[in-house]
């Protein structure tokens, strides 16, 4: 491979295994650089975890510079790519300005919080997509409970302690899940009124709680949430947030100081200012995940519409399995087009899932097979372990940690509710109030 200048653009799943690839495959042949707001990949399936107090948050990331040798490292965050100057603007963390050449593109930019035009919903909601988000969560839910504690009124304790996730999937079936648990842990040392309990509510507007996965799975999580005490309510939604409350679409009213939102993602909206095609937000590309029209481009992740072989006409679905696997893809076919080794298609193997109920309750369907309970938890959690390409034993040992001694319920006060907003182009970075996006910073 002669020495060309390649810009990987965002660690997420893609663009972290990309980088990993071709750092193997140039063996320092090739000037390998990647962009990204933060200094760590982040391994997102955990992320509930965090915010349920189970893992430190330090425990979901992988040090960029630590595991990809031969790859320069730039904080910033892209905001302008110019495909015919062949050229990459961004921002880093302190306001400054900075510019990136590249001979191959690699844009794996990944996903935001999808909104919704609901009144009240962008100012009062809390996402879900990052550390800042996890952590803000895990402050707000303890608080909460140590509040709702201490209220002298009924309805004030049952309005801080009741608790409304809104989207089914993954994530927010994980979140309401560990949530329950997490709040009951809490009021073991902050117990409540008389009468009163934690609540916690699943909202989606599909008739049944993982839509998106096997029936079997869905059964499953349904059956633990419901056993658990979390209300689960399907062909429901919510018509406008305020601080107090939420309003159903049902007309039910639901006083709460929580509103989770776990609606889904949309792409990263730099790709909108491409100029090329796009379907449903995301960068079109080919089975080579090149870019029509831009040989030298390549996209993969939650912002490119990869064609899905196993299902044609359609693109693959944005998970983090697709996202790892289009990765190593782009990588290969970015070094065949320098001429080392031979370009291939995107293909695929669907290795099922495994959805985390939180203690030793999980969903797993690996290779199509339906598992639950004490024996889907274990193979979820050996799953993530060999899926993570770093920090596998800190993992294992909060796990275990978390098995035998009662939870820290204490706010560490680090991200207030203004640096995490909701329609942030970049939720794993905390708005720093003050800073440079809002004032002028001394140096």
């Amino acid at each position: 491979m002669s020495r060309s200048r390649i810009v990987i653009v965002g660690a997420g799943f893609a663009g972290y295994r990309a980088a990993r690839t071709l750092s193997r495959l140039s063996r320092g042949r090739a000037d390998i650089t990647l962009l990204n707001p933060t200094d760590y990949f982040l391994y997102l399936p955990l992320l509930p975890q965090v915010a349920a107090a189970v893992l430190e948050p330090r425990r979901t990331t992988v040090s960029l510079g630590g595991t990809l040798p031969h790859v320069k490292h730039v904080l910033g965050e892209a905001d302008d790519i110019d495909l015919e100057r062949r050229t990459v603007r961004y921002a880093d963390p302190e306001g400054g300005r900075g510019e990136l050449g590249y001979d191959r593109l690699v844009l794996s930019v990944g996903s935001v919080n999808k909104l919704l035009p609901i009144p009240g919903v962008a100012r009062h909601a809390h996402g879900f997509r990052g550390i800042p988000e996890a952590l803000y969560l895990r402050d707000h839910v303890t608080r909460q409970i140590e509040l709702a504690s201490a209220a002298e009124h009924p309805d004030t304790c049952q309005s801080r302690c009741t608790f409304v996730v809104v989207g089914a999937g993954y994530t927010g079936t994980e979140v309401a899940a560990q949530g329950k648990m997490f709040t009951d842990a809490l009021v073991r040392d902050n117990p409540l009124r008389e009468g009163i309990r934690p609540r916690w509510m699943l909202l989606d507007i599909a008739p049944r709680v993982l839509p998106e996965m096997d029936e079997r799975l869905s059964r499953t999580a349904d059956r633990v949430l419901r056993k658990r005490g979390v209300e689960v309510h399907t062909h429901t939604s919510v018509k406008e947030a305020t601080s107090r409350g939420v309003l159903l679409d049902t007309g039910e009213h639901v006083d709460t100081r929580t509103l989770i939102w776990c609606v889904g993602v949309r792409p990263d909206p730099v790709v909108d200012g491409l100029d090329r095609p796009l379907d449903r937000g995301r960068l079109v590309v080919d089975e080579y995940l090149n870019v029509p029209g831009h040989p030298e481009v390549f996209a993969c992740g939650d912002a490119a519409a990869v064609p899905d072989p196993n299902n044609p006409g359609s693109p693959a679905p944005m998970t983090a399995q697709h996202a790892w696997r289009q990765g190593k893809t782009a990588a290969r076919n970015v070094a065949a087009s320098l001429g080392h080794g031979t370009r291939a298609p995107y293909r695929h193997r669907d290795m099922g899932f495994t959805v985390d109920l939180g203690g030793a309750r999980a969903a797993a369907n690996p290779f199509g097979i339906p598992l639950s309970g004490p024996v889907a938890g274990a193979l979820g959690r050996g799953y993530h372990l060999a899926s993570m390409p770093g920090n596998r034993v800190r993992v294992a040992a909060d796990w275990l940690l978390d098995a035998i001694l009662p939870r820290q319920g204490v706010q560490l006060g680090l991200v207030r509710s203004g640096s995490v907003p909701l329609e942030s182009a970049s939720p794993e970075l905390a708005r720093v109030l003050g800073g440079p996006s809002d004032s002028t910073e001394d140096h």
